[in-house]
């Protein structure tokens, strides 16, 4: 850009020399006529020359009839006698050499000049790379400004992270207050949690609490391929901070950087352990940083290294979860502010049916049904659109393109009636709230279930049963159709069932033969013989095969025994599959109660559920 600009300015120079160098030379008027000496020495003699002017070598003049000539003459002294002899008028004016030394100083000087110019074009360009090396290792951290600051009121669902991050809040309003006691305020507050549970939003309103500047940088920000480039931009970062103290730095995803030392094949990273080694100096209090807090956020704690969670430095941990029933109501309030809601929209209800969710989810949630919403030009968003996005949420989108002929169909009912009966007879299992044969994402066909409250814990009997009703749908096939014609349908069921038997065996000791005893890893996962770090015998592994087997088919068994024992409610369901294609928990309860199934649709009297367009639900 900057050498485009340089050349116009050249080009324009270039022009604008041309026109002037024309100009001054162009003095001749445009109808003189010039002819040559000999032929204006006989006009003299032959008195037909009025007057003259000399400039130089050059004769300007007047005929008698008054045509204007000129003509150059060769030096001779008597030229001038010769014209005052035959009575012409001569004036001489001094020669006008300013548009020829301006010229010749071009000629002369020009290709030295850009040479020049050339030189010092490339100096600038170099100096400017100079400076580009320089600010290689300065700080990328973002001075956050932002006319609507964030602070605890936008942040729901965290109750007990915000109490404690209550206290670095008061300590940047008053720091005095705490320093007269003999208190030391922790340097590096770590938030701990799952993705999107909110710990960048947390980072942001603790800023706008203490409005104070807030500095944002990620994790992979200081990593660089050159060695000393991380360590450079930790200096430079706390120094920017210093600057603007009291002030709170936000790390993103600090395990990019602060991983444990020495981890790894090729042992450490000499950048990335640099990088780690200068931001544990500068938190250790080597250079006072007062008022200034360090904020990290990371959803891999086992990876960091300890010396960056020794009391000095990361020395307080806030526990960012995903929020209970309670809190999922409330990020929903705050989600909902600006989507015009239906009145048969209960928020209570949504929390209630999105257990495990986190924040991020939620606001995935109430966008998807905004979306679904529009699309069918209504005017707010009903209770049916909340259920949809959750559906889409949970079980991917309804894929109507995708035609399944009968027999398939028929089978694939059967397949989910088998799961929605063993969870109906298991001993404990949570209530069932959809059973479809719509495909969605990569199933063909499902049974949603959703616990009646938040549970931190499972009971073995309620993983025995999860196991059952997972071998619902296999079992299910073989019945109706014979063992040559199950289909490969329950693949994710014999997946899902065999990663809860192995965790049941090697991480929670819930198996009679091997006892309590725990034979994972730190990857969820037993070490089996073959690894370089196996620490159980090829007896053990034998013995985790055998017992994971065990109870997969102790679960197949007793699906087995539940369909057989209730083979007519299994035939009834799948007639309704069939027929309906999607039922609700309760729709399932009547239909095996044996009452009839009404789904009249009534058209909404409430204007305000009414939508522009009448749209039919599917």
């Amino acid at each position: 850009m900057k050498f485009g600009k340089n050349f116009i300015i050249l080009i324009i120079a270039l022009i604008l020399t041309s026109i002037f160098l024309g100009y001054g030379s162009s003095t001749s008027p445009i109808n003189k006529t010039e002819i040559a000496y000999s032929d204006f020495m006989r006009n003299v003699r032959e008195k037909r020359v009025v007057d003259v002017t000399i400039t130089g070598s050059e004769i300007k003049g007047q005929t008698v009839d008054g045509q204007q000539f000129s003509t150059y003459a060769p030096y001779s002294p008597t030229t001038v006698d010769t014209l005052l002899e035959n009575g012409v008028k001569v004036e001489a004016k001094p020669q006008d050499m300013s548009g020829e030394s301006l010229w010749s100083l071009f000629l002369g000087w020009g290709p030295m000049l850009l040479l020049i110019g050339v030189w010092v074009y490339f100096f600038r360009q170099a100096n400017s790379g100079n400076n580009k090396a320089l600010s290689f290792g300065k700080s990328r951290a973002r001075l956050i400004e932002s006319s609507k600051k964030v602070t605890f009121d936008d942040v729901a669902g965290a109750d007990e992270s915000k109490a404690e991050l209550a206290e670095i809040v008061e300590f940047l309003k008053e720091p005095q207050k705490f320093k007269r006691l003999g208190g030391r305020i922790p340097k590096g507050v770590l938030l701990v949690g799952p993705p999107g549970t909110g710990k960048t939003l947390l980072a942001k309103a603790v800023a706008g609490e203490a409005n104070v500047p807030f500095f944002s940088i990620s994790g992979s920000d200081f990593v660089e391929m050159f060695v000393g480039v991380g360590a450079s931009r930790v200096r430079d970062m706390f120094a920017q901070a210093k600057k603007n103290a009291p002030c709170l730095v936000f790390v993103d995803e600090i395990d990019a950087v602060g991983r444990h030392r020495g981890a790894g094949y090729g042992g450490g990273n000499d950048e990335r352990e640099q990088t780690l080694n200068q931001l544990l100096v500068e938190m250790d209090g080597f250079e006072e940083n007062e008022n200034v807090i360090l904020i990290a956020a990371t959803n891999r704690p086992d990876v960091l290294d300890p010396a960056l969670l020794r009391p000095g430095r990361f020395d307080r941990q806030v526990q960012v979860t995903n929020p209970d029933v309670r809190g999922r109501e409330a990020i929903l309030q705050v989600h909902t502010r600006k989507v015009p809601l239906a009145r048969d929209v209960d928020l209570s209800i949504v929390a209630r049916g999105t257990p495990g969710f986190s924040g991020a989810d939620l606001a995935n949630l109430v966008n998807e049904a905004a979306l679904l919403a529009a699309r069918q030009n209504k005017r707010r968003v009903t209770a049916v659109d909340f259920d949809n996005a959750k559906d889409k949420v949970l079980m991917g989108t309804e894929r109507k393109s995708m035609a399944m002929d009968e027999k398939e169909k028929r089978q694939t009912a059967y397949h989910e009636a088998g799961h929605a009966i063993c969870a109906l007879h298991v001993a404990e299992a949570d209530p069932i709230h959809k059973a479809t044969i719509i495909p969605r994402g990569r199933a063909l066909g499902m049974v949603q279930s959703l616990p009646e409250k938040d549970s931190y814990s499972e009971s073995r009997t309620k993983m025995l049963s999860s196991l059952t009703l997972a071998m619902g749908g296999r079992v299910s096939e073989e019945m109706i159709y014979g063992y040559d014609k199950v289909t490969s349908g329950a693949k994710g069921d014999i997946q899902m069932a065999t990663n809860l038997a192995r965790a049941m065996v090697t991480e929670w000791g819930l198996s009679d033969e091997l006892g309590p005893v725990s034979y994972a890893n730190g990857q969820d996962n037993y070490l089996g013989i073959g690894s370089s770090r196996s620490n159980i015998s090829e007896q053990t592994a034998n013995l985790i095969d055998a017992e994971i087997k065990r109870l997969i088919t102790n679960a197949y068994e007793e699906a087995k025994k539940i369909l057989t024992e209730n083979r007519q409610e299994l035939e009834t369901l799948a007639q309704a599959l069939m027929e309906y294609e999607t039922l609700t928990g309760a729709e399932i309860q009547d239909i095996l109660a044996g009452n009839k199934l009404d789904r009249t649709e009534q058209m909404p009297t409430d204007p305000e559920k009414l939508t522009k367009t009448s749209v039919p639900e599917v």
